[in-house]
């Protein structure tokens, strides 16, 4: 068969399959609220400084970063079902070890350890879903597993908090644990293997520096990567300055900072469906086309309101949710262009579309949001600049390959 058609590995509802593939891509931004609540309690209870607080988070995301870039190769090579069965193995006893962890060092290193797992599922799912469904349906899967992706950092604080009020921090990670192991059971018994084993790739180091070194210098790859991945940080910066934003700006108490997370994921959730109604219907050019309209006329009104008008939650969430509406309604169609540029190697395509995602993100993170997070008119100038890369991107593209996305 060739590599270019999908492949009959489900035979259930579609809504399943996405269900599935989705409770696996949220395992990694769920790992990483969970815990939060528990900062304080685990800090007293290992006597960890701030700083080896800040390192059981950066631990994490440095080795989901990491190991995104080998998630995707290796599952081209062994096959899906292989990587997601092993990463979750990985997953579920260094979820032990962070909660029997005597001190912050072995939490440092066993949250490393969670985050070279949890990769797996994010980056193996997308392969997934283009493996067995043709292009408008992929979509359709795609949007639906945006839908249910949006829920985790809404849900994950809360039963953080719940969890370590109710019984301590170390009920954080058992938890983790426990969905871990539930999840592999539930893997091992309904993910299909959707790679056959005659268009597998061989896994040589060589080879896949090559594989690499053939897709970042693939224009079209590179520049689909950017038009997804960068506009995200347009709405990514207002949740990593939420603190700031919600307290310090707009003068919000804690109790009241959930209406954010209302808006935003309600934004990500409506454009989701949204898309997912379109694929089919709508080719994807216009589809990704009017999701930059929506987030480039969103942002110049909330330029010009945090220039006229003085901060306030009454405004300052509808700009927020409506971009968040506008990227979910083109991203998915924008990651499915991107893993049929070399569809022989789509595990290493969305490897390197999540590693690329995931540096911007810590880049963003580490360095931008802590510039800008102190000022509305500094956190509205850095999400348009983030959205302009993205449309610059796109625009280029369009220049470059006009036949990209005419049809679906």
């Amino acid at each position: 068969m060739n590599a270019t058609e999908p492949q009959s590995a489900w035979p259930g509802p579609r809504w399943a399959l996405a269900i599935l593939l989705a409770i696996l891509g949220m395992l990694g931004p769920f790992s990483i609220d969970t815990y939060i609540p528990a900062f304080d309690a685990i800090a007293q209870a290992t006597a960890a400084s701030p700083t080896q607080m800040q390192q059981t988070l950066s631990a994490y995301l440095f080795g989901f970063a990491f190991m995104n870039l080998f998630h995707g190769a290796l599952s081209d090579s062994l096959g899906r079902r292989p990587v997601v069965l092993g990463g979750l193995v990985v997953f579920t006893l260094a979820s032990i070890g962070c909660a029997l962890a005597p001190n912050v060092e072995q939490l440092i290193v066993c949250r490393a350890l969670q985050g070279f797992s949890t990769g797996a599922g994010i980056v193996v799912s997308r392969a997934v879903v283009r493996d067995i469904f043709r292009p408008a349906e992929a979509q359709r899967v795609m949007s639906q597993i945006t839908i249910f992706f949006g829920v985790a950092p809404a849900v994950a604080p809360m039963i953080g908090g719940a969890l370590s009020h109710a019984w301590g921090w170390h009920a954080v990670f058992w938890f983790l644990a426990a969905i871990g192991a539930a999840l592999w059971l539930i893997n091992f018994r309904l993910l299909p293997e959707s790679l056959p084993l005659a268009q597998r790739q061989p896994f040589r180091a060589g080879d896949l520096l090559r594989g690499y070194a053939q897709l970042a210098g693939n224009g079209r790859f590179m520049l689909l990567t950017l038009a997804s991945g960068v506009p995200f940080n347009g709405m990514f910066l207002y949740i990593l300055a939420a603190p700031a934003f919600l307290g310090g700006i707009l003068g919000l108490a804690p109790t009241q900072f959930f209406w954010f997370f209302f808006f935003s994921i309600g934004g990500i959730m409506g454009g989701s469906w949204l898309s997912g109604q379109k694929a089919g219907r709508v080719p994807p050019r216009r589809q990704i086309r009017d999701g930059f309209v929506i987030m480039t006329a969103i942002s110049l009104i909330n330029l010009a309101a945090s220039a006229l008008l003085p901060p306030s939650a009454w405004w300052a969430f509808v700009p927020i949710a409506i971009f968040s509406f506008g990227w979910a309604l083109m991203t998915p169609a924008v990651t499915l262009l991107a893993l049929d540029v070399v569809p022989a190697r789509r595990g290493m395509a969305s490897s390197l579309q999540a590693a690329f995602s995931s540096a911007v993100n810590g880049l963003v993170a580490g360095v931008v949001a802590p510039l800008v997070m102190h000022s509305a008119m500094t956190l509205a100038l850095a999400s348009f600049s983030f959205l302009l890369v993205g449309l610059a991107a796109w625009q280029l593209l369009r220049w470059r390959w006009p036949e990209t996305g005419r049809v679906s």
